[in-house]
């Protein structure tokens, strides 16, 4: 399979900050068969790239003094120019939480929050592109915001990122768009204000492909994880949310065979 190249606006990258990221290295191997190479010069900080069969997937970087945000996975969109694309941001109800930076050679990054409070991270790609592999066992096959402010977060990543939405549910109970970069779906927004607990906010979240779900919740529990919430059939699939030994939160997915 040649290698994916995400399109401008769609997710192209996620990272992981960890509290102890030697602790949940053989977490993530033993699970997905990612291999952790980290980079040794000083300005990457210990940041380490996961890979599976070669092609990057995932960063994993030390939870940095004064941040109190660890053990937290974040999704990163991909963006022609990051500071315009935070300026964008800024005046269409978002905040910036990190303006736009630049991490060597590698690209540059920034962080938002959209109007309904979800974080998000934007990369410029230069030399690193992102990740190169999806839609398999062990790698990302889905994207999505969970969100307080769906009629806010829709018109801001219309104008922020350039996607326009196919609506596949509009009821209390069910109200999800899918959103489109011309013909290609690349990410989902929830209304989810009727179903999130009290005081938990908007948030972003992926899901990681496996061929056997009931296989990969064993092992999740055997290397030391927690299931937050067991598989399930769904229209999408079957699903289940997992945390890593140090609570960091995503989902995982069963693909179908083809």
């Amino acid at each position: 399979m040649p290698d994916h190249q995400p399109l401008a606006g769609a997710p192209c990258w996620i990272d992981l900050t960890s509290s102890d990221p030697e602790q949940v290295k053989p977490f993530y191997s033993g699970l997905f068969g990612w291999a952790a190479d980290s980079n040794e010069d000083p300005q990457y900080g210990g940041y380490a790239i996961f890979s599976k069969d070669g092609k990057p997937i995932a960063g994993l970087g030390p939870q940095q003094e004064g941040n109190p945000y660890g053990n937290v996975w974040t999704i990163y969109l991909k963006s022609g120019d990051a500071a315009a694309t935070a300026d964008t941001a800024a005046a269409t109800g978002g905040q910036v939480l990190m303006p736009a930076m630049q991490v060597g050679p590698q690209g540059t990054m920034a962080i938002l929050a959209d109007p309904a409070g979800a974080v998000i991270g934007v990369w410029q790609p230069d030399q690193h592109q992102g990740f190169s592999l999806v839609d398999e066992p062990g790698a990302p096959v889905w994207f999505e915001t969970l969100s307080r402010s769906y009629t806010d977060a829709l018109p801001f990543y219309e104008k922020v990122f350039g996607w326009s939405y196919t609506p596949i549910g509009d009821t209390d109970e069910f109200r999800y768009s899918q959103a489109m970069i011309g013909k290609q779906m690349v990410a989902g927004v929830m209304d989810a204000d009727g179903f999130l607990p009290e005081g938990a906010p908007s948030f972003w979240q992926f899901y990681v492909g496996v061929d056997d779900l009931d296989a990969a919740l064993a092992k999740v529990t055997e290397l030391g994880g927690r299931i937050l919430r067991p598989a399930e059939d769904t229209p999408f699939g079957k699903l289940a949310a997992v945390a890593d030994p140090l609570g960091a939160a995503f989902q995982i997915a069963m693909i179908a065979e083809s």
